[in-house]
């Protein structure tokens, strides 16, 4: 069996150690109240000690004893009835020279008082004392016998009057008996507080145990360092209390915990105010960079921010653009050829073979003159994309053309990804246009010595008013949701090259225009003449 199936679960170990902690308290308590009794019970009869010795040597037949020194029957008789109303454990009176001359055992009379703390009566002071005596270890009060009874003459004697410890253990135990019913009643509402509170705090922590946390947060930590994102958990104070290894990264090493206005003002800014709502993709600077940011909100308050570099996020939806083009070409190109060898293969079975001969030749003449078309441009990534999008158009029943007189040097190689970007999701755009009705898509390429232009032109129904002024905001397309990044990608990278990108309508059709800067070569290295041979 598993250890952790064998431990209590939270709640049984929480009860456990509060109850432990509960009844240690409690011996401490009970410690300190008899400790407290004890010394409260010592001094009550070392009080009653010492105001019963007060009175026996007051009585005139202990100070008339006391003055002769010697020993008395009748003394010793009074006293001991004095003793027995005062509930004393004894009562002892002692001449100048600590004899006894009173006490409860008649044969230990006339013997030295014990204890050793005769000094102070003797002396004329009153004493409240725990000694061992013959009986046994008390409390005695002790006070001078003065010669006639008069305070402040001639002391004459002692009397001790004692009560034996046992005694004094006997009133702590009868106040810890009263208090025992407390003591319990406090066990027992402080189990039934640390039940409900164990049963709280695992409703809190949503009914897991200790372990199961720990391995969250470890899977947590993994997440959080596997992630290509910045992740920031904010509290609803404004705190950052969270942040991935991606997110320090981004932040120029800003960690949590500290403000969000700190490390990152402008996400600050927008979600100060009130608690965000949920956001995809909203754009933020970030140390003047883009970033795109997703905002989760968390319950109570505060949020979670995904966040990522445009510049990544565009070339991520570039390259699946790019793939999903070459999927669609692969995916054309393979439709047409079966469509041609089973054309072929039916005539060859029909006995046609002129005619599969002659269908043979067209293709290859119309091949032959796309190519033609195409010997002028030579960047070969982008020629490869025009004969794909070629058989894409003929699967879609649309009359694709590449306009004659097209031309494009090599020195536009450096800038082919950006070319092949921006014709392939115009192309496409076009045929969108369209939407599965015959029509026409024309692509013009040329060049000048300033730059190069590219001219994309569809007989579909146009770009809608509404959108034209925002066709190349990030998110803007008449496509539906999920849509509307490629004309934002294509221009920001065309932007960058210091290229234009404009759309315009002439006459029923509707031209797509991207013009690029000539590319600056570097100079020519300088030859040097006349040097050593």
């Amino acid at each position: 069996m598993p250890r952790s199936s064998r431990r209590p679960n939270l709640q049984g170990r929480l009860v456990r150690l509060h109850l432990l902690v509960l009844c240690g308290m409690t011996v401490l308590l009970v410690l300190v109240q008899t400790a407290q009794l004890y010394r409260e019970a010592r001094e009550r009869l070392g009080e009653r000690a010492l105001t019963a010795s007060r009175l026996v040597a007051q009585l005139p037949l202990v100070v008339q004893g006391a003055q002769a020194g010697t020993q008395n029957p009748a003394l010793n008789v009074q006293v001991n009835r004095l003793r027995e109303q005062a509930e004393a454990d004894f009562i002892v009176v002692g001449n100048r020279a600590g004899i006894r001359l009173a006490h409860p055992l008649p044969e230990r009379l006339g013997r030295p008082m014990e204890g050793g703390d005769n000094a102070a009566p003797l002396s004329g002071q009153e004493v409240v004392s725990v000694a061992r005596g013959s009986l046994g270890l008390s409390v005695r009060g002790k006070v001078p016998v003065w010669r006639g009874g008069v305070p402040g003459s001639q002391v004459v004697g002692v009397v001790s009057t004692g009560y034996l410890m046992p005694q004094v253990w006997h009133l702590v135990q009868g106040a810890l008996v009263s208090l025992l019913p407390w003591f319990v009643l406090a066990l027992a509402l402080g189990s039934a507080g640390a039940v409900w509170a164990a049963r709280r705090l695992r409703a809190e922590i949503l009914n897991l145990e200790p372990e199961q946390i720990a391995a969250l947060a470890q899977q947590q930590r993994a997440v959080l360092a596997a992630l290509r994102e910045g992740v920031l958990a904010v509290n609803a104070a404004g705190e950052v209390t969270l942040s991935s290894a991606r997110a320090v990264a981004l932040l120029e090493g800003g960690a949590a915990p500290a403000p969000l206005a700190t490390l990152w003002p402008e996400l600050a800014a927008l979600t100060a105010p009130h608690p965000p709502a949920r956001v995809q993709n909203l754009e933020v600077p970030l140390r003047g960079q883009p970033v795109l940011v997703n905002l989760e909100p968390l319950e109570g308050g505060g949020f979670v921010a995904g966040f990522r570099d445009r510049a990544e996020a565009l070339a991520l939806a570039e390259e699946l653009t790019h793939a999903r083009g070459f999927v669609d070409v692969l995916r054309a190109q393979t439709h047409e050829y079966q469509n041609r060898l089973h054309v072929l293969s039916g005539l060859l079975q029909l006995g046609r073979s002129e005619e599969a001969l002659r269908v043979l030749n067209a293709e290859i003449h119309a091949d032959a003159q796309f190519r033609q078309l195409l010997r002028d441009v030579q960047v070969p990534r982008l020629v490869a994309l025009l004969a794909g999008k070629r058989e894409r158009a003929q699967e879609l029943g649309i009359e694709f053309r590449v306009a004659e007189g097209s031309a494009l040097s090599p020195v536009w190689e450096r800038h082919a990804d950006t070319l092949v970007s921006a014709v392939g999701n115009l192309t496409e755009n076009a045929f969108e246009a369209l939407a599965g009705a015959p029509g026409q898509v024309t692509v013009l390429i040329g060049e000048d010595p300033d730059g190069m232009q590219i001219e994309v032109e569809d007989t579909g129904p146009g770009v809608p008013a509404a959108l034209s002024e925002a066709l190349y905001t990030q998110g803007t397309s008449s496509k539906g949701e999920g849509r509307g990044y490629g004309l934002h990608g294509v221009l920001t990278r065309v932007a960058a090259l210091g290229g234009q990108l404009r759309h315009t309508r002439r006459g029923a059709r509707t031209v797509f225009q991207l013009s690029l800067p000539a590319p600056h070569l570097p100079a020519p290295r300088p030859v040097v003449h006349g040097g050593p041979p």
